[in-house]
């Protein structure tokens, strides 16, 4: 098994994070209320829940494939080992249509990562490689 992380319920109705299938690298994290969320509309979802990360850990909260289609999409999502509140998302709706989420619905998947502090060097010039400034769909062309 790997890393431990404590998580504590806000709110009785929450769910704990969970993992679909085995070996997946996110876990399920649903809605604590029911809503509907507007074409346009950005909303802040509660999730019920607090966790606490071992130092040198961050959360990412990522989007779910299955509501992503339809146009739901996440914003922000990065969240420090030092943070003790409640674990929200942030849903816009991109779609043209009202779409529903209910209370325990997967709305989001939480990804537990090891972070890497690294040191910054300014310099003049950078390295050259084969790709140099190419970007924005530079290698398919």
């Amino acid at each position: 098994m790997g890393t431990k992380i404590k998580i504590k319920k806000l709110n009785p109705d929450a769910k704990i994070p969970y993992y679909a299938q085995e070996g997946d690298a996110g876990m399920d994290m649903c809605s604590i209320e029911d809503l509907v969320l507007k074409p346009g509309e950005r909303r802040v979802i509660g999730t019920g829940l607090s966790i606490e990360l071992p130092e040198g850990f961050v959360s990412l909260i990522w989007d779910k494939s299955g509501i992503a289609s339809k146009g739901i999409k996440k914003m922000g999502g990065v969240i420090e080992h030092t943070y003790r509140g409640e674990y929200k998302v942030v849903l816009v709706n991109l779609s043209s249509e009202d779409y529903e989420i209910k209370k325990g619905q997967k709305i989001a998947q939480l990804l537990i990562q090891p972070i890497e502090t690294v040191e910054i060097e300014e310099v003049e010039e950078l390295s050259e490689t084969k790709r140099g400034e190419g970007g924005f769909g530079s290698t398919g062309r």
